[in-house]
């Protein structure tokens, strides 16, 4: 029941180092069960959500040992194939292990994931995918139980170019004989990593960000060592943050390609964005214009991911903007707690209406979810007085320790523990 107290006004100054993407870790954890061997993963985010995934893991029969700097896990004891619905329930990205573990032990039951309430997200695209490689799935009282017994390599084309069920197909078809083939793939910077992870460990994948991949079904794969990529997510949250703030930030550990989506908004929006020394600067001076129109897409696109970000940079900004929110259609929950700020949003339906004001004012709020509350978090730092947000392990799911990484950066931010 942890809150954070903001107090507005200060611009962000400083330097930050990029944690290793939420996106990429969590099914490279899952992706590590395909050995006997142990895995070293570097760079880790200490974040809740990397938390729930071991805790799965060691539910499952995984040994793992966690420092600050790596996770080694080691799966050769896995004999549960249950993942229960305490566990799901906290996490989204439990299904990833339904491609593992279809793999690995050929039999899997996880109950419906959790994770955030921002719309309909359903896993037929999972189940569907799983089917058109002979994967037997019965789905039962809350859970789907999959057994690949008879499972064989296949041509799977997405109705829609889903990350997660990519994902899964890849990892369910790394041992199967023959070529699997996927269709209208996601092209996600996440799926190039999880390909990169998986060929480090012996498979035989091409075509990651592309929307073709190929998958030659190998023996077996071996224990590695492996950095993520760098969260393009957190970096492209603070982005906005510094120009929200008017400010200057510099970062290392990123990649520029992964945001340039976000970029090209910002620069229109008076910041200046640029390489120097090879880190990335952020520079933001005066008030900042408004971005005429924002769709979220697919990757390449504007990321779904940051839309709360930047709608909440939009309500301070000189003018009118209009987003789009075309991946999830429940994503403006966090809307109503930045109107209590006095910002002036119209939504209907999948589209929100932004005018921006010149100020926004102190106000008690909760967060919605992991993205809406980061948005909640940037607001608060440029209005005047102190604003208190609840409900903030949400944000603690993607963002290591935000208070911490904020203050460091000159942000009157606090962090009050409540019993």
């Amino acid at each position: 029941m942890s809150i954070y107290e903001i107090v507005g006004g200060n611009p962000i100054e400083g330097s930050l180092n990029i944690q290793g993407s939420k996106n990429s870790v969590l099914p490279i954890l899952a992706a590590s069960i395909l050995s006997d061997e142990k895995s070293t993963i570097k760079n880790y985010p200490h974040i809740l959500d990397v938390e729930n995934m071991i805790d799965i893991l060691t539910a499952l029969g995984c040994k793992i040992k966690k420092d600050d700097e790596s996770i080694e896990i080691d799966p050769s004891n896995i004999k549960e194939y249950e993942i229960n619905s305490l566990l799901a329930s906290k996490l989204r990205s439990s299904i990833f292990l339904l491609g593992p573990m279809l793999s690995k032990i050929k039999i899997a039951k996880i109950a419906y994931p959790g994770g955030c309430d921002i719309g309909l997200r359903p896993i037929d695209i999972h189940i569907q995918g799983l089917m058109d490689l002979n994967i037997d799935v019965v789905e039962e009282s809350g859970s789907i139980i999959c057994s690949s017994k008879n499972a064989k390599a296949g041509d799977v084309t997405l109705d829609i170019s889903s990350v997660g069920a990519t994902e899964n197909i890849m990892m369910a078809s790394v041992f199967l004989k023959g070529e699997t083939v996927i269709r209208n793939a996601a092209k996600e910077p996440e799926i190039v990593d999880l390909q990169n992870f998986l060929n480090k460990m012996g498979a035989k994948i091409s075509g990651a960000g592309s929307g073709i991949i190929r998958i030659e079904g190998v023996d077996k794969l071996k224990g590695v060592e492996y950095e993520p990529i760098p969260d393009r997510i957190v970096l492209g949250t603070y982005m906005i943050a510094t120009a929200m703030t008017r400010g200057r930030l510099e970062v290392s550990n990123y990649c520029l390609e992964h945001v340039q989506s976000l970029v090209s908004k910002l620069r229109k929006s008076s910041c200046q964005v640029y390489v120097k020394n090879g880190k990335m600067q952020i520079r933001c001076i005066g008030r900042p214009k408004s971005i005429d129109k924002i769709e979220t897409m697919f990757y390449p696109g504007f990321p779904t991911d940051l839309q709360a970000q930047i709608l909440s940079l939009q309500c301070i900004s000189k003018g009118y903007s209009v987003i789009v929110e075309n991946i999830f259609e429940s994503r403006y929950k966090y809307v109503s707690e930045l109107s209590k700020m006095g910002a002036n949003i119209t939504v209907k339906d999948r589209v929100a209406f932004v005018k921006g004001v010149e100020k926004l004012h102190q106000a008690n709020l909760s967060a919605t979810d992991l993205r809406g509350g980061a948005a909640l978090v940037l607001a608060a730092l440029v209005a005047e007085g102190k604003t208190t947000i609840k409900n903030i392990f949400h944000i603690d799911r993607g963002y290591e320790d935000m208070a911490k990484t904020l203050s460091s950066l000159g942000i009157n931010i606090y962090r009050i523990e409540n019993e």
